[in-house]
């Protein structure tokens, strides 16, 4: 697999994370069966600049921010968050296992 066709297959994912909702790099990492959620934070690193990518929905398993040092500014995920209801305390997602989607909550195959 190239690159840009994993990159590209982890956009994907990314993009069907729901308004108001939030996934984990580790959902996304098994979902695709692509390697560690480290992987896709590198994948997701500079999505900012790609069109219709909503990184800020992508937090690591206990909810944190952990992606927030790759956005232009390090309070852009959290406001991001917010302006779609998402309560982020501290860098932290509150009622975390409330807002979670999985990948396998809405695809029965395989992108």
């Amino acid at each position: 697999m190239t690159k840009a066709n994993y990159v590209q297959r982890v956009y994907q994912i990314t993009q069907q994370i729901p308004f108001g909702r939030v996934s984990t790099y580790g959902a996304i990492a098994d979902y695709l069966e692509l390697g560690s959620a480290r992987m896709v934070g590198w994948a997701l690193n500079k999505s900012f600049t790609e069109a219709n990518v909503p990184a800020h929905r992508v937090v690591n398993r206990k909810g944190e921010l952990s992606g927030r040092n790759h956005f232009p500014t390090p309070t852009l995920m959290q406001q991001l968050l917010e302006n779609e209801g998402v309560e982020v305390i501290d860098n932290q997602v509150q009622q975390f296992d409330k807002k979670f989607w999985s990948p396998k909550d809405k695809f029965q195959k395989k992108i």
